[in-house]
């Protein structure tokens, strides 16, 4: 594709008829033919990369201002790299999402889960759908693993298109607020939206200043994509203002209040292999019994939201409960396999309230003893360690606090953290100093060693599939539920 015709719809200076065979954010895949899009992040700026790209082959760069090159490097210039690419991401690529049913979710806690039983019900009830999330990406039946909850645009639309040469028509995507924020899923022609809930969280440095940024980015999926319909949770208080403005056919979920899908009489089970809720599910005026392979009021939320964006496309809640009665979510209230009368639950509680809900759900089974594995992030969302050692504190007999994706900040400054918020006396300890290149024993052998053999109920809040922790410039391998 000429260079020219890739930069036609965006507002730039400079000009070339430059052969473009591929773009790239990252200055090590950039090689000759490729076009390097200098992207600005929080912490690191991609013209600060420029000359290390061009030694590796390429002539055509997309920058905010121009860096000093060599004269034979085309210097496209404008404002907004990352808006920038998520035009000529999609032109490049073709437009593969004018082709699809897109569905976006967002909200504080429960996109994964949605979005995973989402795809699940269509696709069982004869519509392909693929995922995109923090879980990965399914493409029918394919997995692969990703950066981000919702991928870079230029990520997005090769993805997208992948869909397409597969098959796929129908995609349920998770939308983080830092998607909305910085441009990934521009000009992306959703049809369906989805707002779970919303709570304070992802507010630090690098991330949301304020609960209002975090808001207003949050917001963004219902107020400018003009998708057709809007699936809400009518429990949730931030409902009504993540629904102003919005034009479409709006469908309302819940549980505490009337709803278009309203869920009645919950109640706990539990099997060989899960614990779980089930509950009625009241639309247009007919009940369907629902089973939910995880517990807690949360879960029957989740299928409900699934439920409802299921049906915006003509799939019935009956088709919907045959599919949830045996589908498991991986890394969301899974239940893994352990020594008998112990129960292993790997959960990704990544803040104080997710996890405070989830050992509360666990509470109500009465295990004899719940103990707590758990760790959190580095370089940001710091508030999140106390929130979380909080509700270790108050709700778990014992805590073992562990790494988890460090970034840039050293583990064991991180694990000192949250030890320093636990309660006084909270019977808690934490894995041993982290090795440079292995902090700690896998979240799996704590599970299994002495202390785990001792309880009934073992909490693990971890990656659950995700297996790849952010340490500086590298990722390296979790211990994954699979290997327990």
């Amino acid at each position: 594709m000429k260079l020219n015709d890739l930069v036609q719809h965006i507002s730039h200076t400079g000009a070339s008829e430059t052969d473009i065979s591929a773009i790239t954010y990252d200055s090590r895949k950039a090689c000759a033919g490729s076009l390097f899009v200098c992207l600005v992040g929080a912490w690191l700026d991609g013209h600060t990369y420029a000359e290390s790209a061009y030694q590796n082959g390429w002539r055509a760069v997309f920058v905010e201002h121009r860096v000093d090159l060599p004269a034979d490097a085309v210097q496209i210039v404008t404002d907004d790299t990352r808006a920038a690419l998520a035009v000529i991401g999609a032109d490049f690529y073709g437009n593969p999402a004018d082709e699809l049913h897109l569905i976006g979710i967002t909200g504080t806690k429960g996109k994964t889960t949605t979005a995973l039983l989402t795809a699940a019900i269509m696709t069982e009830a004869g519509l392909p759908c693929a995922y995109i999330g923090s879980n990965g990406v399914d493409i029918a039946g394919v997995h692969e693993a990703t950066a981000n909850t919702t991928p870079e645009s230029l990520e997005l639309q090769r993805l997208v298109r992948k869909m397409l040469d597969a098959g796929v028509r129908h995609c349920v995507l998770e939308v983080s607020s830092q998607a909305l924020r910085h441009h990934r899923v521009d000009g992306v022609p959703f049809e369906v939206v989805a707002f779970t809930n919303l709570s304070e969280d992802h507010i630090g440095p690098g991330e949301h200043p304020d609960f209002e940024d975090y808001k207003c980015a949050k917001r963004r999926l219902f107020a400018e994509y003009n998708a057709r319909t809007m699936v809400y949770n009518v429990d949730d208080p931030y409902s009504d203002f993540m629904r102003e403005g919005f034009k479409g056919e709006q469908i309302s979920f819940g549980i505490q209040n009337a709803a278009d899908y309203h869920g009645q009489n919950l109640a706990q089970y539990r099997s060989q292999t899960a614990l779980g809720v089930d509950f009625d599910c009241v639309h247009a005026g007919e009940t369907t019994h629902i089973e939910v392979m995880s517990p807690g009021t949360f879960s029957a939320s989740d299928a409900l939201c699934a439920v409802a964006l299921c049906g915006a496309f003509g799939v019935t809640p009956a088709q919907a409960a045959a599919t949830l009665a045996h589908t498991p979510v991986q890394g969301r209230f899974e239940v893994v396999e352990g020594l008998p009368g112990r129960t292993f639950i790997v959960d990704y509680s990544h803040n104080g309230l997710a996890l405070t809900s989830a050992l509360k759900t666990l509470r109500a089974y009465n295990p004899h003893r719940l103990l707590c594995v758990f760790g959190s992030v580095g370089g940001r969302t710091q508030v999140r360690r106390k929130e979380l050692a909080d509700a270790s504190s108050a709700y778990a007999d014992y805590t073992i606090i562990t790494s988890d994706n460090p970034d840039n900040e050293p583990p064991e400054d991180v694990i000192r953290d949250i030890a320093g918020h636990m309660a006084p006396g909270a019977p808690s300890t934490t894995s041993r100093p982290p090795l440079p290149l292995q902090p700690g024993p896998p979240r799996g052998d704590l599970c299994r060693g002495e202390n785990g053999r001792a309880r009934r109920h073992c909490a693990v809040r971890g990656q659950g599939p995700r297996g790849l922790p952010d340490y500086p410039r590298q990722k390296r391998a979790f211990c994954g539920a699979g290997d327990h």
